[in-house]
């Protein structure tokens, strides 16, 4: 539960205005998890530059009683959405932030996705590349669907228990299938890029195979009957990767 008195640094995840003057703040900390908090005068000149998704701010939070919206006081630490520059990395800033806004419940600490984040919201301030940005794009889905119990087991064959040559996923089992056992049925599973298993780096196919990995388990596990816009967000930056997403999940493999 969070204390009626809160004092640490935030990822700023979504913004909505509240009333004539205020907003309502999704706010992603290492200890509490995801606070929603009201910001006096949200919708002022002065604070409107702060409250854009993607940056790092110092939080003070209080509240007037357990259990009642908090009201949290903010001050600029990487104010990183006013550097992010190009549609690229403006896209993968606004997905990040609106996939943790819906994804994470309130007051569920996840200190590596708050970790994870921090780093990329700063690679993307930084002008990380597109392939660097798709890299870790894909690793934080990943990150996240384990996160919330939706764990992807890349370590052994589903078939076979190998641990070599590994090659695909089952969108079934979300377990991956190496490149013997796998090809008869090739057409049914996803591509496991070599990124994920191997000390190598990723290239743009890698990334786009690793878009689709991702996409599909987060459409049937952490998405589905969710905000539809949500998953059209997703479709547009897969596409942005030159990844045609399918309407649909693929078709239940091994």
């Amino acid at each position: 539960m969070l204390p009626l008195h809160l004092d640490c640094d935030v990822l700023l995840c979504a913004v909505l205005p509240h009333g004539e003057t205020g907003a309502i703040a999704r706010l992603l900390t290492v200890d509490a998890g995801m606070i929603v908090a009201y910001v006096h005068g949200g919708r002022s000149r002065k604070l409107r530059p702060l409250l854009q998704p993607g940056n790092r701010l110092a939080a003070q939070f209080s509240a007037r009683a357990e259990g009642t919206m908090p009201r949290v006081a903010l001050e600029a630490v990487a104010q990183r959405a006013a550097l992010a520059s190009g549609a690229l990395p403006l896209a993968v800033l606004d997905w990040l932030c609106s996939l943790t806004a819906a994804a994470l419940p309130e007051g569920d600490p996840h200190p590596a996705l708050f970790t994870a984040l921090d780093a990329l919201t700063a690679g993307i301030a930084a002008g990380a590349d597109g392939v660097a940005l798709g890299e870790g794009l894909v690793r934080y889905e990943l990150l996240l669907l384990a996160e919330l119990g939706f764990g992807l087991d890349l370590a052994s064959c589903a078939a076979t228990g190998s641990r070599d040559d590994l090659a695909w996923v089952s969108p079934k089992s979300a377990q991956a299938v190496s490149r013997g056992a796998g090809l008869p049925w090739a057409s049914r599973l996803l591509p496991l890029p070599a990124f994920l298993i191997a000390d190598t780096g990723a290239d743009a196919e890698g990334v786009r195979e690793g878009l689709k990995l991702t996409g599909h388990f987060l459409a049937r596990d952490l998405l589905a009957g969710r905000q539809p816009e949500l998953l059209a967000t997703r479709q547009r930056l897969a596409a942005r990767f030159g990844l045609k997403e399918a309407s649909g999940p693929p078709a239940a493999g091994a």
